[in-house]
């Protein structure tokens, strides 16, 4: 069973920058792709961006250009560092994680992005 925890969220003006970490639980697999979702209030949860095992990155047009997704070599932490925050980027955002056929979330951190 793989545990993922994410941490870095918070209230943020509109502009500016936050930057969330996926902890992952050890394991003797890595993951052959990590993400991160988001779901704001009242609607679907969605993709926002995507690593996979080669170093292909992939984004939702709604953050490309703002958004840069990341990972340390051993597959212990993911990152999504966010600029230039909107506030319709307010949203739970998750952490996936996806081996062996399994898939993992996270709880969630809030993000919060207001004057």
């Amino acid at each position: 069973q793989v545990q993922l925890v994410e941490s870095g969220g918070g209230l943020v003006q509109p502009g500016g920058s936050l930057r969330l970490s996926c902890k992952r639980s050890r394991s003797i697999y890595s993951p052959v792709v990590m993400a991160w979702y988001r779901q704001a209030p009242g609607k679907e949860r969605e993709l926002v961006a995507a690593i996979y095992a080669g170093g292909t990155t992939k984004y939702a047009d709604s953050v490309t250009g703002r958004f840069s997704i990341s990972r340390d070599h051993a597959w212990n932490t993911l990152y999504l560092q966010m600029n230039s925050l909107k506030p319709e980027d307010t949203a739970v955002y998750f952490c996936n994680a996806n081996q062996r056929g399994s898939t993992f979330w996270g709880q969630g951190t809030q993000v919060i992005v207001s004057s």
